[in-house]
Formats: structure tokens, sequence, C-alpha cells
């Protein structure tokens, strides 16, 4: 799962096996290592009607509704969003890029639909 965080805003983009994950066991989770320190992040399947996000100590949760969450491994939802209080969250599917990188590994990603649509790389 990866993570950007910028200014006011969180954005998560989770590879295939990771949407499933959170679908089949309702969360995910990961973690950056730092020197003296690490930062864990987050999404669990909640049965809340509205997907929130929290920080505490050195963790990010982000909740999401888990009736949101039905069929979204195999529809075409890219993801969700979330905007209160000045903070910005989004979820997505994480697609392979336009352009092939060779230091990544993308065969766990969704097929990116730019690349199905005949767009040029």
């Amino acid at each position: 799962m990866k993570i950007r965080i910028k200014d006011n805003s969180v954005r998560y983009r989770l590879a295939q096996s990771e949407v499933t994950s959170l679908i089949k066991e309702g969360e995910v989770w990961s973690k950056c290592l730092f020197a003296k320190g690490e930062l864990i992040y987050g999404i669990t399947a909640s049965d809340t009607e509205e997907l929130s996000c929290i920080f505490m100590g050195n963790r990010i949760t982000t909740k999401i509704p888990k009736v949101w969450l039905e069929n979204w491994d195999t529809d075409e939802r890219v993801g969700f969003e979330y905007n209160d209080d000045g903070l910005f969250v989004l979820i997505e599917k994480d697609w392979q890029c336009l352009k092939p990188r060779e230091q990544e590994d993308e065969s766990n990603l969704y097929a990116n639909p730019g690349l199905q649509n005949g767009a040029s790389v």
C-alpha cells in the first residue's frame, strides 16, 4: 500500500491483493521505518456510515464503511474520498504506470485504463 501525504491531504493507493485483504479480512496495514521510530498506517472496514481518518501517536487509522467495499475488487469504482475539517482523504486502486519502470514490479497493480484505451506510452 502506498501513501502520499501533502499538506492536508492523505492519499492511499492499494494493489489488487490489498483491496482483496481489506474486503475479506477487514483491514490492511503498512509501515515506514525511520531511524528512531516508525509510521504505521492502515485502513479498516467498519460499521460506520462515513469514512474517517484519525492520527494518534505514530499511527494513521482510516475507517471506511463496510458497505462501500462490497464488490469493490471486481467493479469499476476507482476509490472513495473524505473531506471534513480541512482534511482530504482519498483511497483508490493503484494502477500500473503508463510508462513501465524497470525497478518496479507492477504485476499486482490494476491495469491502467489509459493503456486499455489505446493511449501511447
